[in-house]
């Protein structure tokens, strides 16, 4: 397993600072815990192994929203409720990182899996959030409520991703606002 980057890190930091004044400073949503939920996303999803972390019953990555939503499925794939919790999560997580931080990439994505087409991605990101959040017990509590926020409010979230790719880019006039 590859080690995790502390909150200390430059990186983090950075990232965290931008989701900050995004989401809170510029869009009003002050829920301090989506905020660092969101930033240890972003940093976690700086390597490719954590973006495709699901994997079918052969190892491979699987690289496609419909095959997530497979593998996430006690009916279908998932060996365990959590297992289920899991995946959902992870497709919260990537439909909003994707559609916020580079959407471009999401619509060739999606053009790769003909069943990708059919999904409309805001509503799954809200849905598998949705179900991420049911999962309230020991040891997922905190995480839970976290999960509604983001399932509640994902279009501002993504929203604020959006602003973030901007700030890297000084799209808009906005360039971020990082004072060193």
């Amino acid at each position: 397993m590859k080690d995790r980057i502390s909150g200390a890190h430059p990186i983090w930091m950075y990232f965290g600072r931008a989701v900050h004044e995004a989401l809170n400073d510029r869009l009003g949503l002050t829920d301090e815990d989506v905020e660092v939920y969101v930033t240890s996303m972003m940093v976690e999803f700086l390597h490719r192994d954590s973006v495709f972390s699901i994997k079918d019953k052969e190892g491979r990555p699987v690289q496609s929203i419909a095959e997530m939503l497979m593998e996430g499925d006690v009916r279908l794939n998932a060996e365990s409720f959590n297992r289920e919790r899991e995946v959902h999560r992870h497709i919260g997580d990537f439909l909003l990182f994707w559609s916020g931080m580079f959407p471009e990439f999401l619509r060739e994505m999606r053009l790769r899996d003909a069943r990708d087409l059919l999904l409309d991605v805001n509503e799954q990101a809200k849905e598998s959030y949705f179900i991420a959040s049911t999962f309230s017990h020991a040891p997922f509590t905190a995480e839970a409520q976290t999960f509604k926020k983001l399932s509640a409010d994902f279009e501002a979230y993504q929203t604020g991703l959006m602003m973030v790719r901007a700030s890297f880019n000084g799209i808009d006039g906005w360039n971020g606002g990082f004072d060193a």
